[in-house]
């Protein structure tokens, strides 16, 4: 199994089977964050497109957003003590079609830990109760909000919004360089460790902290896309585990939670075991990496 290794580390493989992904990545997050005009006048996006939910995490505040981010409002109906029927119901539906795809496809701070942890050489790997902190962040910011009347994680923890929003407002308009102060060293703080942290451990902000993905992950048990693994195919060589984004093997639990239906581990399977079922259909992509399948 070590040759098929050997193989997937060649640049040529590597940028075939990692390219379409960070490709369409790249895409949404373009469109996502392109109001351009802020650099003729600084100020922020308040037209019609404010009024759509983000599918990802996309701060409300970054200066070239046309969208609103689905963790803000969850908050801000907890500070208001009114129930998000419409923001709920969005996501449910977005999570019922897709389960955690848009975790992997439209993301952009999924997107910058994906480029970063490619640049770096030291790999290390999360404790696996880790991955549990999501969930306590999802459930617990919600009471937290409607306690204090302030979005505590977009507040206090968010290193996307500090990220898309926090430091190019500073850097952009000077009268926010006043308002600066321990809290504002404290996000970017935050901040700075994920960074260093994706550099050398993969995307360690979704698959730990990000509320929106264990939001999602409870669709991918029953969401119209599926992931599907023949085990008369699967070898078990765990290439699928080398390019996965969020460090799982696919053939030990097709609908694990953390899957985020990225699809690299398809594009790599040397015995093409792997595939996706969108409404009980099978759709598999063919790899050139073919072995026998086992006996």
């Amino acid at each position: 199994m070590a040759g098929f290794r050997n193989r997937w580390r060649k640049p040529k493989l590597r940028k075939k089977y990692g390219f379409p992904t960070i490709f369409i990545q790249a895409i949404s997050a373009f469109i996502l964050n392109s109001y351009f005009y802020v650099f003729k006048r600084p100020s922020l996006y308040q037209g019609k497109g404010k009024g759509l939910i983000c599918p990802s995490l996309n701060c409300y505040s970054c200066p070239l957003a046309y969208t609103s981010c689905p963790i803000g409002i969850m908050q801000h109906f907890a500070i208001i003590r009114q129930f998000p029927y419409y923001l709920l119901g969005w996501l449910g539906l977005v999570g019922v079609t897709t389960g955690r795809a848009q975790c992997g496809w439209i993301c952009p701070f999924g997107l910058i830990q994906d480029l970063l942890y490619s640049i770096g050489r030291i790999r290390l790997k999360l404790p696996k109760w880790t991955i549990y902190i999501k969930y306590v962040v999802l459930f617990g910011m919600i009471p937290l909000s409607f306690i204090t009347l302030d979005p505590v994680f977009c507040e206090y923890i968010c290193p996307a919004g500090t990220l898309e929003a926090g430091i190019p407002q500073v850097l952009w308009i000077s009268d926010y360089r006043q308002l600066v102060g321990h809290l504002f060293v404290l996000k970017v703080s935050i901040l700075v460790i994920i960074v260093l942290l994706s550099i050398l451990i993969k995307r360690p902000f979704c698959r730990t902290l990000c509320p929106l993905g264990a939001f999602y992950s409870i669709f991918n048990k029953i969401s119209v896309m599926r992931m599907k693994v023949d085990m008369d195919r699967c070898i078990e060589c765990d290439l699928c585990q080398e390019v996965c984004p969020m460090d799982i093997k696919i053939y030990e639990n097709p609908d694990s939670l953390e899957c985020i239906r990225c699809n690299k581990c398809i594009r790599i399977c040397p015995t093409n075991a792997i595939s996706v079922e969108i409404f009980g259909k099978e759709k598999r992509l063919e790899s050139k990496l073919v072995v026998k399948k086992r006996e």
